[in-house]
């Protein structure tokens, strides 16, 4: 049978993320979703939230709960999908950038992208 269970690492880093982008702190950001500060330590340390401190935030992210869910079996088996496939739908379906952003942001990661490859590739030399 498949254990599923939450990506904690990617939840922290979605919610960090969004807190750096808005400049709050953890605390602050602690009241506008609706849970204890403590929650971040225990995620920050690799802690599962609890079901309803899970809920509260991925409606906080206004992400689907899945995004944040792993079958333990299914990881370990997956080869991992290019990043830009993954990010490019995302950010073409934002309304808040236009054409011009969402294609400035794609060149902009894909450059970073290329370079972190020639750098991880010059190492393994």
């Amino acid at each position: 049978m498949p254990r599923t269970q939450i990506n904690v690492s990617g939840l922290y880093a979605a919610l960090d993320a969004v807190r750096e982008h808005r400049k709050l702190s953890w605390r602050q950001m602690a009241r506008e979703v609706g849970v204890s500060p403590s929650t971040f330590s225990r995620l920050a340390n690799k802690q599962k939230p609890d079901v309803d401190a899970f809920l509260a935030m991925v409606r906080w992210l206004k992400v689907p709960a899945e995004r944040f869910m792993i079958d333990e079996e299914e990881e370990a088996a997956r080869e991992a999908p290019e990043l830009m496939a993954e990010l490019a739908p995302l950010l073409r379906a934002r309304q808040d950038l236009n054409s011009e952003d969402k294609k400035y942001l794609e060149e902009l990661i894909g450059a970073a992208m290329r370079r972190f490859s020639a750098e991880r590739a010059s190492r393994d030399e």
